[in-house]
């Protein structure tokens, strides 16, 4: 009867702990990047009805106790979103944010930025990761631009905080190769085309070149002096001037010109008049048409930061052109199942877990070694069907543990009675 009493009390016991952590999951269910709890249950001691060495021994369990409560690892569902810094993990991995008694890890990826530009989560905390070494902080510039981040070692993870002020310095143009044609029998009048060019300053430039018939012409084809002016865009500033010669063939071909480079306000500009027919060409009664191509871009400031699907930040411009600034790190454990709670849907690192680290790839470079989805989130992976049902079948067996607890009081009562 004792024994009876006992063990339906740890079943209470047992039961009412298991009870509490499916109605945290079911309260959690809505709860981004929650990991739900699964109570796992142990029998207690047993008591032998017979000997070792009878062919029936037999034994009489003690009740049971809840041997642990192990963490659900499948992922929850993935949901759509607006803003491209909401991110998820397909697979196993975990975000770093810094807590505030050191770094922690979480499943939810609704991060944002703050009005320093710091990736931060809901509640505040700094997400972790790499910066890129291309931002010049003296003058907010980006000093390079980059297609990708590599991740540091796990112990150089630092907080991913963007300056709010910050410039791409422009590249400027090494070249103006110009197409079109002019008019043969032109005698006085003097051809114009021009381009713009980008200057070391990221400023854009003009350049303008005048086309004049050559008095003195040769036997076979046709001469042509070219004027070249390079200014500022509002023609305030003359940067630099140059003359030349251009040369044609007797079917309007381009053979040769002697107007090759010039200074843009610092830095080199070639003059590309082209060759043959593919270029400046001549032709006879022809309206003069002319076009042109340029590399170099253009000084642009920073119109915001993005996240792309590796997981990096990245620094967009207005002038078009995109860098990357930072990658965020996502981190792995050798026994997930160590992690310990720290609320937020947050988790820090302990000895049963270790210690986070970073995938490698083939080359022994740090990876996030899983799929970083974009303009996604990742919700609870409580399945509340599940979960549902375990609460009724928990329920059952706690109704059923204390009808056996008042059993076993109800004897121990006769028992105590007979002598009356």
């Amino acid at each position: 009867m004792i024994q009876a009493f006992y063990t339906g009390v740890t079943g209470l016991k047992s039961g009412q702990t298991a009870i509490d952590v499916t109605a945290n999951n079911i309260s959690n269910v809505s709860t981004l990047g929650f990991r739900a709890n699964r109570a796992e249950f142990s029998n207690l001691f047993e008591d032998a009805v017979s000997s070792a060495s009878s062919p029936n021994s037999s034994t009489i369990g003690a009740g049971t106790k809840i041997q642990a409560n192990s963490m659900v690892l499948e992922n929850g569902a993935y949901s759509l979103s607006d803003r491209s810094t909401d991110v998820a993990i397909e697979g196993s991995g975990w975000f770093g944010v810094q807590g505030k008694y050191g770094p922690e890890f979480t499943r939810a990826g609704n991060f944002t930025f703050d009005a320093d530009s710091g990736l931060v989560t809901p509640d505040g905390n700094y997400v972790l990761g790499t910066m890129a070494d291309n931002i010049n902080y003296e003058n907010s510039t980006l000093t390079n631009t980059l297609n990708e981040v590599s991740l540091g070692n796990v112990e150089q993870s630092e907080i991913l905080r963007f300056p709010q002020d910050l410039t791409h310095p422009g590249e400027a143009s090494t070249y103006a190769k110009f197409y079109g044609n002019l008019d043969m029998n032109q005698e006085d009048g003097i051809a114009k085309i021009g381009a713009s060019v980008i200057d070391s300053n990221g400023d854009k430039n003009a350049l303008n070149l005048s086309f004049k018939k050559s008095q003195n012409q040769p036997q076979e084809g046709s001469s042509w002096e070219v004027s070249a002016a390079l200014s500022s865009l509002n023609g305030e500033t003359l940067y630099d001037t140059k003359t030349g010669t251009v040369m044609f063939d007797g079917n309007g071909g381009l053979i040769s010109s002697t107007l090759t480079t010039m200074d843009n306000n610092g830095s080199e500009l070639e003059i590309d008049l082209g060759s043959d027919f593919n270029g400046i060409t001549l032709s006879a009664d022809s309206p003069v048409t002319a076009s042109s191509e340029s590399d170099g871009t253009l000084k642009g400031d920073l119109a915001g930061y993005d996240i792309n699907r590796n997981a990096e930040v990245v620094a967009m411009f207005s002038n078009g052109v995109q860098s990357s600034v930072g990658q965020i790190g996502v981190y792995h454990f050798q026994n997930d199942q160590g992690l310990e709670r720290s609320g937020n849907s947050n988790f820090r690192p302990t000895s049963n877990s270790g210690d986070p680290f970073f995938m490698q790839d083939e080359n022994g470079e740090n990876t996030v070694g899983a799929k970083v989805m974009t303009y996604r989130l990742e919700n609870s992976n409580v399945a509340m069907e599940e979960s549902l049902t375990q609460l009724i079948v928990l329920q059952r067996s706690y109704d059923a543990n204390a009808k056996s607890v008042t059993t076993a009081d109800q004897m121990m009562q006769k028992a105590l009675n007979m002598d009356a």
